[in-house]
């Protein structure tokens, strides 16, 4: 029976290390050209480099994306990044474009793996792109996980699916709103999401606010089907999300981990299943559905709620920099007080709850509570909580009554 890869995505060196620390098995990037998420931090060339070693070290790949649909202009230098990405053991190339693919064959030996964005949904394309040199699809989204596994069975090619996140409305999402909104390609890495915003209709005899209409997919999870992906050999379960936080990257991964390897031992059961929807449920989302994964998305997919995303029954409150025996040394995104609950989520098992009962800043001085961005150092309460598995790079959280914002999360 084939384990599916767990693919994670990483928009920085932060990211990737929480990735493969929660049980990434791979990790999906971009540099500093070629990709489509020219708003993430991106790797420069040194941050890459480190980030391979980094993953091979921990038994974990790297692909990197050179997705984007690229003009003349745009290919200047590829060849050198290519030579340079085989250099560094990058694992494989993420990639749409047919001029980008023969560049890649001309100048290394880099693995190609086909993006989404290419369409690829039937046996006789995906043939094609095997005659090609391409190793791996990332079929469209529109495919069920039967449909993939078909053309995986028929054209002797592996298949990875997306499993996780957010979805593009527009077909594999060749989406140009921002290019006519922004003035940004988005399909050479300037996509703005501007199709996350409420759009009013008007008409002769209707006021603007009168209808309201939506353009944005709900969230996709796959979390019932982790069975299916084993039984048509999907060999890669792929969480989207180069854009997100630490704390989605960290919660993904682990719920994803413990699926896979659950139904792998045999011991995927409901309750584990309602354990990961309530993981899933903590982080910010636009209300999951199952896409195309079972039966084709219909309207019921869209997401309408005009008040905005549900930001999640937790926030993202902070990150474990260091430990020792007797304390944590906190990295705080949220400001902190002395008696406040929160939670350190380990990389396996349970959250550890936590009740403050003393900050100390990093020169000694005893405090009642610290701002934001701010690093600070708790001591362990008591021998139980010296004796939990807590370690750098584990997330914190903290419980927060269901709410929903306008902005991006």
């Amino acid at each position: 029976m084939l384990k599916p890869e767990l693919l994670a995505p990483a928009k920085n060196l932060e990211r990737l290390k929480v990735a493969i620390a929660y049980g990434a098995d791979a990790v999906y990037l971009g540099g500093q050209n070629y990709g489509l998420r020219a708003r993430a931090d991106n790797f420069t060339d040194s941050e890459l480099a480190h980030g391979v070693e980094y993953a091979h070290h921990h038994d974990a790949k790297i692909y990197v994306t050179l997705n984007a649909f690229l003009h003349d202009a745009d290919f200047q230098g590829l060849p050198d990044y290519c030579q340079f990405l085989e250099s560094i053991g990058v694992d494989g190339v993420i990639v749409s474009d047919l001029g980008v693919i023969r560049v890649i064959k001309r100048s290394s030996t880099l693995p190609i793996h086909l993006s989404t964005q290419a369409s690829c949904l039937n046996s006789y394309s995906a043939r094609l792109w095997k005659e090609m040199g391409v190793k791996r699809l990332i079929v469209g989204r529109e495919l069920s996980i039967a449909e993939a596994g078909l053309i995986g069975e028929e054209s002797g090619i592996d298949v990875e699916m997306f499993t996780h996140g957010a979805m593009c409305m527009a077909y594999s999402g060749h989406c140009t709103i921002s290019n006519f909104t922004a003035g940004r390609d988005s399909n050479r890495g300037g996509c703005i999401q501007s199709c996350r915003l409420p759009y009013h209709l008007q008409h002769q005899d209707k006021q603007p606010d009168d209808l309201v209409s939506f353009m944005s997919s709900r969230d996709l999870w796959g979390i019932y089907q982790i069975g299916e992906f084993f039984n048509h050999n999907i060999c890669s379960l792929k969480i989207e999300g180069r854009m997100k936080s630490s704390f989605y990257v960290a919660l993904t991964c682990k719920v994803y981990r413990q699926l896979i390897d659950a139904y792998a031992a045999g011991r995927l059961d409901e309750q584990l299943l309602s354990q990961a929807s309530a993981e899933l449920q903590s982080i910010p989302n636009r209300d999951y559905f199952s896409g195309s994964l079972d039966t084709p998305a219909d309207k019921d997919s869209v997401f309408g709620q005009l008040s905005g995303i549900n930001t999640g029954t937790h926030q993202y409150f902070g990150m474990v920099m260091d430990t020792t025996s007797q304390e944590i040394i906190l990295r705080l995104l949220e400001p902190l007080a002395v008696g406040d609950k929160i939670e350190i989520i380990p990389f396996q098992g349970k959250p550890i709850c936590w009740n403050v009962n003393q900050i100390f800043s990093m020169t000694g001085e005893r405090l009642e509570s610290m701002r934001k961005d701010s690093i600070v150092r708790l001591p362990k309460p008591d021998d139980s909580m010296r004796s939990h598995n807590i370690t750098k790079l584990n997330v914190v959280r903290f419980t927060r009554s269901p709410v929903t914002v306008a902005s991006e999360v």
